[in-house]
């Protein structure tokens, strides 16, 4: 069970992959070689809210990472978050797009740690407000596996208010 699910999600990755790189070229907002800083909370096995940075080499394609922490006694929480992102196509306020995530999580309950990996494949938008056009709201959505303590599928789903919010420089 467990290595049938970890071929689907990795073939769901690589096909999601191929289709990043061979998209037709989107037209609107422009991100090209900006930095975002903010937070995010898009993770498989847990809600935690993380420091996000998302940079954009290209108008359409974004690399984007994420840390987490909470060292709360006998509930620590860590996660580390990597990932890419390519803008499908663009409205005047908002950009939609697909990618993947990979991530490393720890997570301790009752003094007993579990650590493993979450990958994602996800579909999203980022609005951006008239007048704060540097201020993006992400929402995403897709599905997710997890092997920390068993191995998890899961769909996910995040309004703007979870899933994050980057302030481009």
């Amino acid at each position: 069970m467990k290595s049938k699910c970890l071929h689907f999600l990795l073939a769901t990755l690589l096909l999601s992959v191929g289709f990043l790189i061979t998209a037709p070229k989107a037209q609107a907002k422009e991100l090209a070689s900006r930095l975002g800083i903010g937070y995010r909370s898009a993770y498989v096995t847990f809600n935690l809210p993380s420091l996000a940075a998302y940079y954009y080499p290209s108008s359409d394609l974004a690399v984007i990472g994420s840390l987490g922490v909470d060292t709360q006694e006998d509930a620590s929480l860590f996660a580390f978050m990597g990932g890419v992102r390519r803008i499908l196509f663009k409205e005047e306020n908002m950009n939609f797009f697909m990618g993947g995530n990979v991530a490393m999580v720890n997570q301790e309950i009752l003094a007993k740690k579990e650590s493993g990996f979450e990958l994602a494949a996800i579909v999203g938008g980022e609005f951006f407000i008239n007048g704060l056009e540097s201020l993006g709201l992400n929402f995403e959505t897709g599905v997710g596996i997890s092997n920390v303590k068993k191995v998890r599928f899961r769909t996910l789903g995040d309004s703007f208010v979870s899933a994050g919010m980057i302030f481009y420089f």
